[in-house]
């Protein structure tokens, strides 16, 4: 199959390595000239994951005239840049090519997902969107360690051939068909992620990172729901699964790491400075947005947003969050 990756970070490069091993041939747009020519004349990408030889398979270019005449798009741009990037994508996209967003987020925006924001820049039928998440740290993915993820869409067809074409002994692809959910459990888990760093940062110790990773699947798993998502995504691997990577067992993982050091007591934008882009930080402010818009309460959302903005300290909303009304463990 040939497919475009739109978007060479650290994501978008470990799929194109990966994609290439599954045998795809794989056109990488990269919006920095200097990782494109990098790949070009080294086969690493310099700036994203350097240590990896990208295999022959792959073609970098910083021009998207490269996604004529593919087969599939794969797009890895950050959300809150989604929007200029498939605007001028468009023109160079073939009628009905079906697009895999692997980027995680929700627009502060317009409070949309990404499907949303597809069609709408698009036009593009929703049975040609896909969403890609699940537990999946780029450099493991890159070096091809074993990992599994999810395919949500809402045409079987496309589903299979796709899942066909990109599984490997390396990289296992479920399907479902709960693009909503998918979306969200990718999405939400980076404000936990952000709230399990704060603990660490603070050191709270393990009893509070677990009980934050199972109130906070609680409490995203009500927003998704509320939203049009299915309950059973978010114990799956969209959801509890990649939770479970990026709060209890993510070294690798911007988010957690963006949580520590503000836990640390380091500022807001320092921490930011880096190309590295921490997806929930923006995210957290769309899903309290959300969540205020729709009736759910978010406790976790909430005080992540509050420290996020300056209004309250990370221990602080520790103890806000210890002296809620006591309820029993159904309700939030």
């Amino acid at each position: 199959m040939n497919v475009a990756v739109v978007g060479a970070g650290s994501w978008g490069t470990a799929l194109a390595i990966h994609l290439a091993r599954a045998g795809c041939a794989v056109r990488l747009w990269a919006r920095e000239p200097e990782v494109a020519a990098g790949i070009r004349s080294a086969r690493r990408n310099p700036l994203f994951l350097p240590e990896f030889e990208l295999p022959p398979g792959i073609e970098a270019s910083e021009d998207l005239d490269a996604l004529a005449g593919v087969e599939a798009v794969l797009f890895v741009v950050p959300v809150q840049f989604a929007r200029d990037v498939l605007r001028a994508a468009r023109p160079h996209l073939g009628n009905g090519v079906p697009l895999i967003s692997a980027s995680k987020g929700v627009e502060v925006a317009s409070l949309q997902r990404m499907d949303e924001i597809v069609r709408g820049e698009l036009g593009l039928d929703e049975d040609s969107f896909v969403a890609l998440s699940g537990p999946s740290f780029a450099r493991e993915v890159a070096a091809g360690l074993p990992t599994a993820a999810v395919l949500a869409g809402r045409d079987a067809a496309l589903l299979r051939r796709m899942q066909a074409a990109f599984s490997t002994p390396a990289f296992r692809f479920y399907s479902s068909s709960d693009v909503v959910g998918a979306e969200l459990a990718g999405a939400l888990k980076n404000v936990v992620a952000i709230a399990a760093g704060m603990a660490t940062g603070l050191g709270l110790g393990q009893n509070t990172l677990a009980a934050l990773l199972t109130r906070g699947l609680h409490e995203i798993t009500r927003l998704g729901v509320r939203l049009g998502g299915r309950e059973e995504t978010f114990r799956g691997l969209a959801g509890m699964g990649d939770l479970v990577l990026t709060c209890a067992a993510g070294s690798f993982s911007r988010n957690r790491a963006v949580g520590e050091r503000l836990g640390r007591g380091e500022r807001l934008e320092a921490i930011l400075a880096g190309r590295e882009v921490a997806e929930g930080v923006p995210t957290t402010r769309a899903a309290a947005a959300l969540a205020r818009r729709h009736g759910v309460e978010m406790p976790i959302t909430f005080a992540v947003e509050a420290i996020l903005d300056g209004r309250l300290p990370p221990r602080q909303a520790v103890a806000a969050l210890m002296t809620r009304e006591l309820k029993d463990e159904a309700q939030l």
